[in-house]
C-alpha cells in the first residue's frame, strides 16, 4: 500500500505505508498504572452555513460524543473544554458549556467513563478597567456550569487574568478564593506561552523559577483542595523540578508534548501522570504502551510510545498553537470523523507538506488503525490541496 505524497524540503515521493496490518487497533481495557486524560477535539458539523472565520461552525455533537466514548473504550479519561477543543481559539463559552453539560450527562451513561472539565475567564472582554473582581467573576460563572451538573472542574489558565494581575501577589488572591470556594478537588494548569502568547509571564513572572515559587505557594496554602497540576513548557526540566516539589498527595500531570513519554515512564523517585492533547490521535498506541509499563515491561513502553513521540514533535512543531489542525487530520483518517472541517476553519492553518509528513509519522508509530481509509482520504487530500495525484 502505497501514496505519493510531498516532503518537507518540497520534493514529492512516494511512500509504502509500514503498519499496513494496524497492529494496535484494538486493545482490551483494563487499569493502568498511570492516570491518563486525553483532552479531546469537537467535530463541527460543515454542512451547516456558517462563516467559520466569525463565528463558531455548527458543531455535530453525535460525532463530538462518539469520539468521547472510543477515548473511555480505551481506558482514558477526558479533559473537556480544553485547549485541544479550541478553547479561545474557535469554541466560544456559550458552545462550551454546552459541550460541558453534554459531556457530563453523556458519561454517565458509559460505564467506568470519568472526565474533567476546562474552567476558564474567555467570556470575560478585557478592557482597560477589568479588575480580579471581574477575572474572579467570569471563572466562578464557569465553575458553576460544571458544578451544576455535578462535574470536576480544571482550572485553566487565563488571558484576563495575566492581563490583569500586576504580581504574583494577585494570582495567589485569585487562586486561593478560587480554591477556597471549590467543592470538590481540581487539576491547575499552567500553559506557556508557545501554547497561547496571551499567557506570557504566568504566575507573575517570566523567569520560570519565580513562577513555580507563586505556584506552589498556592497549591502549599490550598493543598485540600488540589488533585494536581498540568504543566505545559515543553521542557522536561522545569516539569521533573516541579514534580519534586510537589507537596505529598499533588500529582504532576505532564501537558509536554514534546518529551511525554520520558516523563510518564519517570525516574526511580518520581513520574507524571497525563493530560495530553496528543492522546487524542495516538490513542490506541498510547493505551498499549501505559499496558506495557504496568506490566513492568519499560522497554516495550518506549519501543512503542518513541514514535508517538516524534509524531508529537511534528504535530505541535512552531506555531504550537496550531497542532488541533494535525489532532483533527487523524481523526478524520482515522474514520472517527467524515471531513476534515474545524472551528474557525483551522485545518487551513497547516501545510500539505506537514499534513503528509503527520501521515507519514502516524503510519511509522502505528496510529493508523483503518490505513486503507487513511490512505483514500490522505490521496484525496493530496489531490485537492496539491494537485498531486497517484
Amino acid at each position: 500500500m502505497n501514496i505519493l505524497l510531498p516532503t518537507l524540503d518540497g520534493r514529492v515521493e512516494r511512500y509504502s505505508l509500514q503498519n499496513a496490518d494496524a497492529p494496535y487497533a484494538t486493545f482490551q481495557k483494563r487499569p493502568l498504572c498511570r492516570i491518563a486524560y486525553a483532552a479531546a477535539h469537537v467535530v463541527v458539523d460543515p454542512a451547516r452555513p456558517a462563516n467559520p472565520w466569525d463565528e463558531t461552525v455548527a458543531i455535530d455533537w453525535d460525532k463530538t460524543m462518539g469520539f468521547r466514548e472510543y477515548l473511555w473504550s480505551l481506558g482514558f479519561k477526558v479533559a473537556e473544554a480544553m485547549d485541544t477543543a479550541q478553547r479561545g481559539m474557535g469554541l466560544g463559552w456559550k458552545d462550551s458549556a454546552e459541550l460541558i453539560r453534554r459531556s457530563v450527562t453523556h458519561a454517565r451513561q458509559i460505564e467506568g467513563a470519568d472526565l474533567s472539565c476546562g474552567v476558564g475567564t474567555d467570556q470575560l472582554v478585557v478592557t482597560p478597567s477589568t479588575t480580579l473582581d471581574d477575572v474572579l467573576g467570569a471563572y466562578r460563572e464557569q465553575f458553576e456550569v460544571v458544578d451544576s451538573v455535578g462535574g470536576s472542574a480544571i482550572l485553566m489558565a487565563s488571558r484576563a487574568l495575566c492581563a490583569v494581575a500586576k504580581s504574583g501577589e494577585d494570582y495567589e488572591k485569585v487562586y486561593s478564593t478560587l480554591l477556597g470556594e471549590a467543592r470538590q478537588k481540581v487539576v491547575l494548569h499552567w500553559l506557556g506561552e508557545m501554547f497561547d502568547a496571551n499567557l506570557r509571564g504566568y504566575w507573575g513572572s517570566t523567569d520560570v523559577p519565580t513562577a513555580m515559587n507563586t505556584v506552589l505557594s498556592i497549591i502549599e496554602s490550598n493543598v485540600d483542595k488540589v488533585d494536581g497540576i498540568k504543566i505545559s513548557l515543553l521542557e522536561a526540566k522545569w516539569e521533573v523540578e516541579l514534580r519534586r516539589r510537589l507537596p505529598d498527595g499533588v500529582k504532576l500531570y505532564t501537558g509536554d508534548d514534546f518529551n511525554f513519554g520520558e516523563l510518564i515512564a519517570g525516574d526511580a523517585t518520581h513520574h507524571s501522570h497525563a493530560l495530553l492533547g496528543i492522546f487524542d490521535p495516538i490513542a490506541p498506541v498510547a493505551a498499549h504502551a501505559l499496558a506495557a509499563l504496568t506490566d513492568g515491561d519499560v522497554a516495550r513502553y518506549h519501543a512503542l510510545m518513541n514514535p508517538t513521540v516524534a509524531l508529537s514533535r511534528e504535530i505541535f512543531k512552531a506555531p504550537t498553537r496550531y497542532y488541533k489542525a494535525g489532532v483533527v487530520l487523524l481523526a478524520w483518517l482515522n474514520g472517527h470523523q467524515d471531513h476534515f472541517s474545524m472551528l474557525g476553519g483551522m485545518q487551513s492553518a497547516r501545510s500539505l507538506s506537514h499534513y503528509s509528513e503527520v501521515f507519514r509519522l502516524a503510519d511509522q508509530a502505528g496510529v493508523l488503525i483503518q490505513p486503507e481509509l487513511a490512505v483514500e482520504r490522505m490521496k484525496g487530500l493530496a489531490s485537492v490541496c496539491g494537485g498531486i495525484t497517484g
